[in-house]
C-alpha cells in the first residue's frame, strides 16, 4: 500500500467518528489519550490562537515570522480547502502520508482503550475533531518541531487544543458565532475563547468590543498572564495598497517596522499582521528589544492564506474567500472596496445551514450586483432557494444553480461581458475548497 493510501486510510477513518461539528465541552478525553502518548505536547513550544475570525490567517502568519527566524515549526489549522493534510505543517509544507500513517499507528492501541473506557462510561467515543488533533501533536513531537502554532477548533476552554499548555495566548477579533454552543452575547464567547489563557502565559489580544475585552482582561488577570492589546501596547500604524498585496507600518511591543510587504489584501489582514508579530515578539522577543526588521520582512513576505481573498481566476478575475460569518463578510466587503478596482462584483455565494446566511447577505449587499446562489457540497448545506429568497428580499438580483460548477460558469460568463466585473466565490469553507479545486480543473488562470 503506498504511503498516500496509508494515509488517505487514516482519514477514512477519523470520519467514521462523530463529525468536528459534533461538539461537547470534554477536553479530558482528548488530554486521556495524550497522557497515555506520554503528553507529546509538552515537547516544544506553543502558540494558541483563538478568536472568531482571522484565527487561521493569524496563524500562518505566526509560523511564517517563527520559521524565518530559524524554528523548525508546526501549524496546526483547521478546517481544510482541498485535502486533510493541509491542516497539520511542519516547517512550512502540508504532513507527509508517511508521517500521517506513522503517527496513527502510535496512536491506535490508544484510541480502543479510552474508547472502550468511554462506551464504559456511557459516553460516546473520540470523535474526528479529538483524534485529528491527538495525530497533529503527535507528528509534531516525532518531527521533530521547536514550536507549535495551534489554532483552536471550537471556542477554547474545553476544545481538545486546549490540551496543550499555550506559552502564548492569541485572541483573534471576537464576535458572534456558534451561539449555540459558546454564549448567547460577545461576553459569554469571549470567556470562553478566553479559557486557552494558562497560568504565567503571555496573552496577545486584537481589539474587541468593551464585553469581550473586560472577559479576557479578567481571564488573563486571574491567570498571573501578561496582557499585550492592539491599539494599546501594539498595533497597525500603516497600510498602503501595494502590487499583490499591501505595505505596513507596524508598532509591536520591541518597536517599529515599518513598510513591511504582505502579499494578500485587506485591511483585516494588516490587522491580523500586527497581532501575529506581537505574538512572535512575545514568544522570542529578548526584553522588550525589536526583532530583526530583515526577519521579519522575510517572514510576511512568504505568508500564504489559501482561501482568503485568494486570486484564483483571470480573464475574468475570480476571487475565493471563505468568509462563513457576518464578521468575516463585513471584512471582505471592505477588502473588495479597498484593493480592487472594479465597478461590479457576481457573487457566487453557498451557506451551510447552522450559519447566519440572512446576516452574510446583508454585509455583502453594499458591493453585490448580482448573486449566483448555489449550495456547498456537504449534508449540512443550505438549500440554494432558501440562499436565493435571502438575496431577493435584500433587493439583489439573482439566479439560482444546482452546485458551484453551474453557479460559477453563470458567474464567470456574466464577468466575461465586461472588464469593470468580477466574481467573488464565498460563504463557506467547505465552498472555498470546491472553487480551489474547480479553478485548478478548468485552468482559470490562464483561460
Amino acid at each position: 500500500m503506498s504511503d498516500r493510501s496509508r494515509a488517505d486510510a487514516v482519514y477514512a477513518s477519523l470520519l467514521t467518528r462523530q463529525g468536528e461539528q459534533w461538539v461537547q465541552p470534554r477536553v479530558e478525553r482528548t488530554r486521556r489519550v495524550l497522557e497515555l502518548l506520554d503528553d507529546p505536547q509538552r515537547t516544544y513550544r506553543v502558540v494558541h490562537v483563538t478568536g472568531t475570525n482571522g484565527k487561521t490567517s493569524t496563524s500562518r502568519m505566526i509560523e511564517s515570522l517563527l520559521r524565518a527566524h530559524g524554528l523548525r515549526t508546526g501549524l496546526f489549522t483547521s478546517p481544510h480547502l482541498e485535502r486533510f493534510t493541509e491542516r497539520i505543517v511542519i516547517d512550512g509544507e502540508p504532513i507527509q502520508d508517511a508521517a500521517v500513517a506513522e503517527a496513527w499507528d502510535e496512536i491506535e492501541p490508544f484510541v480502543h482503550l479510552v474508547d472502550a473506557e468511554l462506551t464504559a462510561a456511557g459516553d460516546a467515543p473520540l470523535t474526528f475533531f479529538e483524534l485529528l488533533t491527538v495525530l497533529a501533536f503527535v507528528a509534531f513531537a516525532d518531527a521533530p518541531i521547536d514550536v507549535a502554532v495551534v489554532e483552536v477548533g471550537m471556542g477554547g476552554a474545553w476544545d481538545s487544543t486546549n490540551t496543550a499548555d499555550g506559552d502564548v495566548a492569541v485572541i483573534a477579533p471576537v464576535g458572534m458565532d456558534h451561539a449555540d454552543r459558546l454564549g448567547d452575547t460577545i461576553a459569554e464567547i469571549a470567556t470562553v475563547k478566553a479559557g486557552i489563557i494558562k497560568s504565567g502565559a503571555a496573552v496577545v489580544s486584537a481589539a474587541q468590543e468593551p464585553s469581550a475585552a473586560e472577559a479576557i482582561a479578567r481571564a488573563a488577570d486571574a491567570a498571573g498572564a501578561t496582557l499585550a492589546v492592539e491599539g494599546r501596547e501594539f498595533g497597525l500604524d500603516g497600510q498602503r495598497l501595494a502590487v499583490g498585496g499591501q505595505l505596513l507600518d507596524i508598532r509591536g511591543l520591541g518597536g517599529r517596522y515599518e513598510e513591511q510587504y504582505l502579499p494578500i489584501y485587506g485591511a483585516h489582514q494588516g490587522r491580523n499582521a500586527a497581532l501575529a508579530l506581537a505574538a512572535v515578539e512575545s514568544l522570542i522577543g529578548h526584553e522588550g528589544e525589536r526583532l530583526s526588521p530583515d526577519l521579519v520582512t522575510e517572514g510576511f513576505g512568504q505568508v500564504t492564506s489559501p482561501g482568503r481573498l485568494q486570486l484564483i481566476g483571470t480573464n475574468p478575475t475570480v476571487l475565493v474567500d471563505a468568509a462563513h460569518n457576518p464578521h468575516g463578510a463585513h471584512a471582505l466587503t471592505a477588502a473588495l472596496t479597498e484593493a480592487f478596482d472594479f465597478d461590479e462584483w457576481g457573487v457566487v455565494l453557498g451557506v451551510l445551514s447552522d450559519k447566519d446566511a440572512a446576516g452574510i447577505v446583508a454585509e455583502l449587499a453594499p458591493v453585490a450586483t448580482t448573486v449566483f446562489a448555489t449550495a456547498p457540497d456537504s449534508e449540512r448545506a443550505r438549500d440554494a432557494d432558501a440562499v436565493a429568497d435571502l438575496a431577493e428580499r435584500a433587493e439583489i438580483p439573482v439566479t439560482v444553480h444546482r452546485d458551484l460548477a453551474d453557479a460559477a460558469e453563470a458567474a464567470r460568463e456574466w464577468a466575461s461581458a465586461s472588464d469593470r466585473r468580477a466574481v467573488v466565490i464565498v460563504g463557506s469553507v467547505v465552498l472555498a475548497g470546491e472553487a480551489l479545486t474547480l479553478a485548478a480543473a478548468e485552468d482559470w488562470r490562464s483561460a
